[in-house]
């Protein structure tokens, strides 16, 4: 593991695997750098280095307040900037949107992968104050509640599935990253219709839809390729459940990058 300085003096750590040119991996709700290690691995595997990284309130990073998204841009900037200045993206889920974002906002990329963002279209939208609901939870000690709070309307989970979750071995890492269940809703909130700066980033885009998804998230893709002439859509069918497959979607990112 190493650490870079954001431009708030938040750290955050990061993990290299392989040489060759860099893919940045920008994980999703409630992930941290280690839930990416097989992806990272699969692209070691291609010639590529595999760059993971906790988002700040996550894992081994650290975080400053008042939140921002602007903030996550500088964080996958200063990452870039660490591993040599060049990179590839690849964002899933949340972090798609967030890798779709920082490029509109400057953030360096050769190319970008975008896999299954969660872009609504204002079609069903979480209510406009669930991150202050989520931060109150998180203030008065209650991680769980937030958790379970983001899963329910944030990402729209059945509250019977969510209760198994609770129930499960799973849940105490999850309260662990808690505070980052309010970072990831004032991102999906604010960029829920990509801006016209992100429709036009100057990038070569891939959009990569799995098999057995979300029906929104099948949705946002077809729009978003249909909204970004610059895109491509290719589906992923070894990708299953909202998870990207390893070796599948490291394969898509290797004919495009090596």
């Amino acid at each position: 593991m190493e650490r870079t300085t954001s431009a708030d003096g938040t750290p955050i750590a990061w993990h290299r695997v392989g040489h060759g040119p860099v893919v940045v991996i920008v994980g999703g709700a409630f992930s941290t750098a280690p839930d990416a290690a097989p992806l990272a691995d699969a692209l070691d595997a291609r010639g590529l280095a595999g760059v993971t990284y906790d988002r700040r309130a996550r894992g081994d990073s650290g975080d400053t307040a008042p939140y921002a998204p602007d903030r996550e841009t500088e964080d996958l900037a200063a990452v870039i900037q660490a591993t040599g200045g060049v990179a590839a993206v690849l964002g899933h889920s949340s972090g798609a949107v967030l890798a779709l974002y920082a490029a509109s906002r400057g953030v360096p990329m050769t190319r970008l992968f975008l896999s299954e963002p969660p872009f609504r279209f204002g079609v069903d939208e979480p209510a406009p104050d669930l991150p202050e609901r989520l931060q109150a939870l998180v203030d008065s000690g209650d991680r769980g509640g937030a958790v379970t709070t983001f899963q329910i309307e944030g990402v729209g989970l059945p509250a019977e599935m969510v209760e198994q979750i609770r129930q499960s071995p799973i849940f105490p890492g999850l309260e662990a990253v808690a505070q980052s269940t309010v970072y990831d809703a004032t991102l999906t909130r604010d960029v829920s219709t990509p801006t016209v700066a992100m429709r036009e980033v100057g990038n070569d885009v891939t959009v990569l839809l799995g098999s057995e998804t979300f029906p929104i998230l099948t949705a946002a893709a077809h729009r978003l390729v249909d909204e970004m002439p610059q895109a491509e859509l290719v589906e992923v069918p070894e990708s299953k459940g909202h998870r990207p497959d390893p070796a599948a979607t490291a394969a898509v990112i290797a004919a495009r990058v090596a």
